[in-house]
C-alpha cells in the first residue's frame, strides 16, 4: 500500500513535468519523467528542511545539476507547496518564476542556478565542504546532508571529474549524489559517445557506489538509507532509470526509452500527451492538478518536518546556553557579514606573479577572516584556514 501511494506521487510529478513542457512548446520531459521516482522518495521521506523557513541554515540541500530537468524540480516543489499550478503553467515564459533552467530561489526551495552540466555536482561538493567546516567548529548537532542529482551528460563533464576526486579525497560522507543513468542523451544513446565504467571511476576516487533500479521505490529507499548511514565516504547512487517513463502514443503503444523525448515536448517527439496523462492516472483535460492523496502525503511529511525542526531547535538552544561564545561566533558566521579589512595596509611587491599576490592576500585574510575555507593539498578534512 505504501508504494501504491509513492508511485502515484511519482506519476503526479511525471504528469506535471510533461504538461509543463507541452504547454510551453519547449523543454525536456523525458529525463524529468524518468527521475520522478527518486526525487519523490527523497522529498517525501528523506530530505530535511524547515517548511516554514526555506532559508533555515541547518536544512539539507538538494542541488540539481541538469538544469534542463527543471520540470521535475518544479513539480516536486509544487507538491511541497512552494510553487502553484499557475507557476507551472507559466513554465519557460518571460518573467515567470519557473524558467527553463532553474535560477537560485531558496525561498521556493531552488538551491542553485543550474547552468552548464557538471556545475551542480561542483556546487554540491562545495556545500558539503562548508557543512563539514562548520561541524568541525561547532559540533555534530548541526550536521546535515547535501544531496545532488546528475545526468549522463553531467557525469561526462570534466568539471565533474575534479569535484568527484576532491569529494572522495576529503571523505565527504555527508554528500549523496544520484546519477540518473537512463542511457539517453539529447541526440543519441550514451553508448555512442562513452564506454567508461562510472561505478569503478567513482570507487577509485574513494566513493561508496550503489547501483539500483532507479524507478523502484524500495530500491531507492534502501539506497538512501545506506547513504545516510555511511560515515567515511560520499555516496554515488547509480539509478538505472527509464527515459520518458509512462509515455505512450496516440494508439496506446509504449513510447519509453526514446531519444526523441529528451529535448522536446512529448507531442512533438511522437508520443501523445493526453494518452500519456491518462496512462499515468491523470485527467488529460486538466493535467495541472495534484492528486488529493498525494497532497495529503506531502502535507503529512511537512508536519513531520515541523516536529523535527522543533526538536532540533530545542537541542540548538541547549547548545547555545552551554556555549555562549561559540553561539555568538556561529551567528556571525551565518550572518553573511564580511569582517572589516584594511586593504591599504596590505603590501604587495612590484611585478609579482598573480598567484603570489593572491597568496599574500589569502595569508592576510587568514589572520582576520576566521570563516574563510582553504584546503591545503595535503589535508584530509577541512581544517582551520591556512593552518599548514
Amino acid at each position: 500500500m505504501k508504494n501504491n501511494l509513492t508511485n502515484k506521487a511519482a506519476d503526479n510529478i511525471r504528469i506535471l513535468s510533461a504538461a509543463m513542457v507541452d504547454k510551453a512548446k519547449s523543454g525536456h520531459p523525458g529525463g524529468a519523467m524518468g527521475g520522478a521516482d527518486y526525487v519523490n522518495v527523497l522529498y517525501s521521506e528523506f530530505l530535511k528542511y524547515n517548511p516554514d523557513d526555506m532559508n533555515w541554515p541547518f536544512r539539507d540541500r538538494f542541488f540539481l545539476d541538469p538544469g534542463h530537468m527543471s520540470p521535475m524540480l518544479y513539480s516536486v516543489l509544487a507538491l511541497s507547496g512552494k510553487f502553484s499550478m499557475e507557476d507551472l503553467k507559466n513554465f519557460r515564459q518571460w518573467g515567470s518564476v519557473t524558467p527553463g533552467h532553474p535560477e537560485l530561489d531558496t525561498e521556493r526551495g531552488v538551491e542553485n542556478t543550474s547552468g552548464p552540466l557538471g556545475q551542480g555536482h561542483t556546487m554540491a561538493v562545495g556545500a558539503a565542504i562548508a557543512e563539514r567546516f562548520l561541524v568541525a567548529r561547532f559540533g555534530e548537532w548541526m550536521a546535515h546532508k547535501t544531496y545532488t542529482f546528475i545526468s549522463d551528460g553531467g557525469i561526462q563533464e570534466e568539471v565533474s571529474q575534479g569535484a568527484g576526486r576532491l569529494a572522495g579525497f576529503l571523505g565527504l560522507s555527508n554528500l549523496v549524489m544520484f546519477y540518473d543513468s537512463n542511457d539517453i542523451q539529447l541526440s543519441s544513446e550514451t553508448n555512442e559517445v562513452s564506454h567508461e565504467d562510472t561505478a569503478k571511476k567513482y570507487e577509485a576516487w574513494g566513493w561508496k557506489v550503489i547501483t539500483i533500479k532507479g524507478n523502484d521505490a524500495d530500491e531507492i529507499r534502501a539506497a538512501l538509507k545506506a547513504a545516510n548511514e555511511e560515515t567515511e565516504k560520499p555516496t554515488l547512487i547509480i539509478g538505472k532509470t527509464i527515459m520518458g517513463k509512462g509515455a505512450v502514443t496516440e494508439g496506446g503503444e509504449n513510447f519509453e526509452r526514446k531519444v526523441s523525448t529528451h529535448g522536446q515536448p512529448l507531442s512533438a517527439a511522437g508520443a501523445s500527451l493526453d494518452k500519456t496523462v491518462a496512462n499515468l492516472g491523470g485527467d488529460p483535460k486538466e493535467p495541472f492538478q495534484i492528486f488529493p492523496e498525494v497532497e495529503e502525503l506531502y502535507k503529512k511529511r511537512q508536519d513531520e518536518l515541523r516536529q523535527w525542526v522543533k526538536e532540533f531547535e530545542a537541542e540548538e538552544e541547549k547548545w547555545e546556553k552551554a556555549n555562549p561564545e561559540l553561539a555568538e561566533k556561529l551567528e556571525n558566521f551565518l550572518s553573511g557579514d564580511i569582517p572589516e579589512f584594511d586593504f591599504a595596509a596590505l603590501e604587495q611587491k612590484a611585478n609579482t606573479a598573480t598567484r603570489a599576490a593572491s597568496g599574500a592576500v589569502l595569508a592576510a585574510f587568514a589572520d582576520e577572516i576566521e570563516n574563510m575555507i582553504v584546503l591545503p593539498p595535503t589535508c584530509r578534512t577541512p581544517i582551520k584556514p591556512m593552518d599548514s
